[in-house]
C-alpha cells in the first residue's frame, strides 16, 4: 500500500466561497495543511476569518491558463464547484471546468483530487445529477488518483436542503406535497461530510473510485420534515402526497413558501424524484467512522437549530450566486459613466453618535426590516418571488453583523467600511442595475452625526426608464421614511441606554 499523503503539504480548494468549501478551508488549516483557494471574486473573502491564513488565487475554472497557474505545486486538489443555479448550457460549462482541472492537475503532478458529488440511482437522471456524475467521471479518468464522494441531502445550519425542510415545516401546518415525499433519502450531517473530505487527502495513492457517504438513518422525505418538527418543538405535520404536483409545480411552490429562489429550487426538486441512499459503505475500509459514529438525522437537526438560534452559522446557501442578477460593481462616481443614471439622495442630521447610527445601519433588513412602509417592501419581495427572484424571505446570515459578500434579503453586500459605509447591490429582478448606499459621519459643527442615503439605478432600455418613473411616487415615502426612521431609532436607543444607566 502506498504511503498516505503527508500533512503540511499544499492543498488547493475550489469553491471556497461556497457552503461546503467555506467550512472545509478552516478545517484543513487546523489539520496542518497549507491552503490555496481559487476564486472568481477575491472580494468575497475580505471578511472571512481565515482569509489571512490562505493563499488566494483569482481565476475561473472555465479558463484553462488560470487553472494551470492555480494548480502549480499543489499536492491535493478539492473540487467543490457546482452550477446549481445556472441556466442554459450549464452542463457544458461544468464539463469544460472539470476537463480543465483534470488536464491541469495531471500536468502539474497533483497527487490526489477529492470531489464531492451527489448520490444517484442507475438509469435516467435529472440534468443536474447527470452533470455531477459526469464531472466525477471526468476527474476519475484524469490520470490523477481521485476520490469522488457521493452524498445525498446534507443537513447543517445554512444548507439549502436543511433550509428547505425547515421553512416548509415551519410555514405549513398541513403539507400538500408531491409524490417524492415518499421517496427514501439517506441524509448526512455536514460535520460528517467535512470529516470525510479532510480525511480523503490521506487516502493511498492507488485509490481511484467513487464512495457513497450517508448518515445512519434512511428516511422518507416526509419523515425528515416531521423529524425536524419534533426537534423544533412543533407538532408533526399531516402530509398528503398529491400526484398532480409535478416537479415544475413543486419547485414553484417551494419558491413561494421558502426563501429558496426558483433557480435553486428547480434542480433540488428534480433531484428528489429518485431514492437517494448509499449502496456501499466501502469508505470505512480506508477511513474509520468519525469518533462517536456518524451523526443521526435528528441530532444533526438539533445541532443546526442550535447554530441558527445562537447566530453561529459558519456558511449558508445565501452565499450562492444567482446567475442572472447584475454583478458589475457600482462605479465610485456613477455620474461619470456616460450612461443614464437615476439617483435618490437623502441626508439627515442625528443627535445620536456615529456608532449608534451605524449599529442601526448594520442591523437593517431581516427581522429588523427596512424602517419604512413595510407593506411596500413585503409586496416587492412577493413580486420578486413570483418572477423567480430571491425575495425578502432570504433574510440575513447574522442578526447584528454584516460582511462583504453577504446576502441581505434581496440585496448583496458589495462594499462595507465598518462603522462608516455600506453599499448594497440589488439581486431582485429589476430592468437594470440598482444599488443602495447607507453611510454615517461625525457632524463636527453641530455634534452628533450626519446620515447619508443614496439609491442609484442604471436603467436598461425603455423598460428600465419606465420602471424607475413608475416607482418614483413611492420613493418619497419609502426612502424619506427610511432615513427618518433610521436616525430616530438610533436616537431612541441612545435615550434608552441613558435611562438604563441611571
Amino acid at each position: 500500500m502506498a504511503k498516505a499523503v503527508e500533512k503540511g503539504r499544499l492543498v488547493l480548494v475550489t469553491g471556497a466561497t461556497g457552503y461546503i468549501g467555506g467550512r472545509l478551508v478552516p478545517r484543513l488549516i487546523d489539520a496542518g495543511y497549507r491552503v490555496r483557494v481559487f476564486v472568481r471574486n477575491p472580494e468575497k473573502l475580505i471578511d472571512v476569518p481565515w482569509a489571512h491564513q490562505v493563499e488566494i488565487v483569482e481565476g475561473d475554472l472555465r479558463d484553462a491558463p488560470s487553472v494551470a497557474r492555480a494548480v502549480e505545486d499543489i499536492d491535493v486538489l478539492y473540487y467543490l464547484v457546482h452550477s446549481m443555479g445556472a441556466k442554459g448550457e450549464f452542463e457544458q460549462t461544468e464539463r469544460t471546468a472539470a476537463t480543465n482541472v483534470a488536464t491541469a492537475a495531471l500536468a502539474a503532478g497533483v497527487s490526489r483530487i477529492v470531489y464531492l458529488g451527489g448520490l444517484h440511482p442507475d438509469g435516467e437522471l435529472s440534468p443536474h445529477l447527470r452533470s455531477r456524475a459526469e464531472v466525477g467521471r471526468i476527474l476519475l479518468e484524469s490520470g490523477v488518483p481521485t476520490a469522488a464522494l457521493q452524498a445525498g441531502v446534507v443537513i447543517g445550519s445554512g444548507s439549502t436542503s436543511f433550509e428547505m425542510v425547515r421553512h416548509l415545516t415551519d410555514v405549513l401546518p398541513y403539507m400538500p406535497a408531491p409524490q417524492w415525499v415518499r421517496n427514501f433519502i439517506q441524509p448526512i450531517a455536514v460535520r460528517d461530510v467535512l470529516y470525510y473530505l479532510v480525511e480523503s487527502a490521506t487516502l493511498p495513492h492507488e485509490v481511484n473510485r467513487t464512495f457513497d457517504i450517508g448518515g445512519p438513518n434512511v428516511l422518507r422525505y416526509g419523515q425528515m420534515m416531521n423529524g425536524y418538527a419534533l426537534e423544533a418543538g412543533l407538532k408533526q405535520r399531516p402530509i398528503a402526497a398529491l400526484p398532480v404536483l409535478t416537479p415544475w409545480l413543486a419547485s414553484q411552490w417551494v419558491n413561494l413558501v421558502t426563501p429558496i429562489p426558483r433557480a435553486l429550487a428547480v434542480p433540488i426538486i428534480a433531484s428528489l424524484q429518485y431514492d437517494c441512499v448509499v449502496h456501499e459503505h466501502d469508505i470505512e475500509n480506508f477511513i474509520p467512522d468519525p469518533e462517536g459514529g456518524l451523526t443521526p438525522y435528528r441530532r444533526s437537526v438539533r445541532l443546526a437549530l442550535g447554530n441558527v438560534r445562537n447566530g453561529t452559522v459558519e456558511t449558508s446557501w445565501l452565499g450562492a450566486a444567482v446567475s442572472d442578477v447584475p454583478s458589475n460593481r457600482l462605479p465610485s462616481d456613477p455620474e461619470w459613466t456616460g450612461q443614464t443614471v437615476y439617483t435618490d439622495l437623502r441626508e439627515l442630521h442625528s443627535t445620536a453618535p456615529t456608532d449608534q447610527v451605524w449599529r442601526v445601519i448594520e442591523g437593517i433588513g431581516g427581522d429588523n426590516g427596512w424602517y419604512s412602509f413595510p407593506i411596500a417592501w413585503a409586496v416587492r419581495g412577493w413580486l420578486d418571488k413570483l418572477v423567480g427572484g430571491v425575495g425578502l424571505r432570504r433574510g440575513r446570515l447574522n442578526a447584528a453583523h454584516l460582511n462583504a459578500g453577504d446576502a441581505l434579503d434581496f440585496w448583496r453586500v458589495e462594499e462595507l467600511d465598518r462603522g462608516r459605509f455600506l453599499r448594497l447591490r440589488a439581486e431582485m429582478k429589476v430592468p437594470g442595475g440598482a444599488w443602495l448606499e447607507l453611510s454615517v459621519t461625525p457632524d463636527e459643527v453641530n455634534g452628533g452625526s450626519q446620515y447619508r442615503q443614496r439609491a442609484v439605478f442604471f436603467p436598461q432600455g425603455l423598460g428600465g426608464r419606465l420602471y424607475w418613473f413608475s416607482v418614483l411616487p413611492f420613493h418619497g415615502v419609502i426612502f424619506a421614511g427610511m432615513a427618518t426612521k433610521i436616525t430616530q431609532t438610533a436616537e431612541a436607543q441612545v435615550l434608552a441606554d441613558s435611562r438604563a444607566a441611571h
